[in-house]
């Protein structure tokens, strides 16, 4: 009997502890950037010969709101390519923004990265040479919790600046597992289980 009570007892603990993950992700998606930081950090997607996908496009127009409506003074493009690609996710998005206004001296560029944490411990070392800690980060609503979560474990002060749109039932899953499972283990070796 003792152990039944256990059993349950610890069945409940999960249970609410990745329906708070769920929760979190749901809130984080509907978040709204407001206030200042000094960056907006544009998250990778895939880009087709220099043209951004239309999830990238959505992440650099959001970015370029930020910088446009004065919230932000630096947006960083992030992301490498892929094997066989003639540019990076970053350059496209460099581009494309410097086609929207956004003047050069505002953009940093992180063509090396290959994951969320990758493109954000990289973003991290190069803005502390600038003195700069405090972040949007920018990407999907489903993703946003996570990416915020882990521009705070590399080092950043961030806030989620989700897209528009919604999140799917799939990707509520996914994104919920990943956050229980980075929480306890670390989103970095999270990310290195998932390669």
């Amino acid at each position: 009997m003792a152990v039944r009570r256990i059993a349950l007892g610890i069945a409940c603990v999960v249970a609410l502890y990745v329906i708070a993950g769920a929760a979190q992700v749901m809130l984080s998606a509907r978040a709204d950037a407001t206030g200042t930081a000094s960056a907006a950090v544009v998250l990778g997607a895939a880009q087709y010969d220099g043209t951004p996908s239309p999830v990238l496009a959505r992440r650099l127009d959001m970015a370029a709101r930020l910088y446009n409506e004065g919230q932000v003074r630096v947006v960083v493009v992030t992301g490498g390519g892929q094997v066989g690609d003639r540019t990076t996710e970053a350059k496209a998005g460099y581009d494309y923004l410097r086609d929207r206004g956004v003047p050069d001296e505002a953009l940093r560029l992180e063509v090396d990265g290959t994951s969320t944490y990758t493109e954000l411990a990289a973003t991290r070392r190069f803005l502390a040479d600038e003195g700069i800690n405090d972040v949007f980060v920018v990407t999907d609503p489903y993703h946003a919790r996570r990416a915020t979560m882990v521009a705070i474990e590399v080092g950043m002060v961030a806030r989620p600046a989700p897209t528009e749109g919604s999140v799917t039932a799939g990707r509520l899953v996914r994104e919920t597992i990943a956050i229980s499972i980075g929480r306890i283990v670390g989103f970095r070796r999270l990310d290195a289980l998932a390669r």
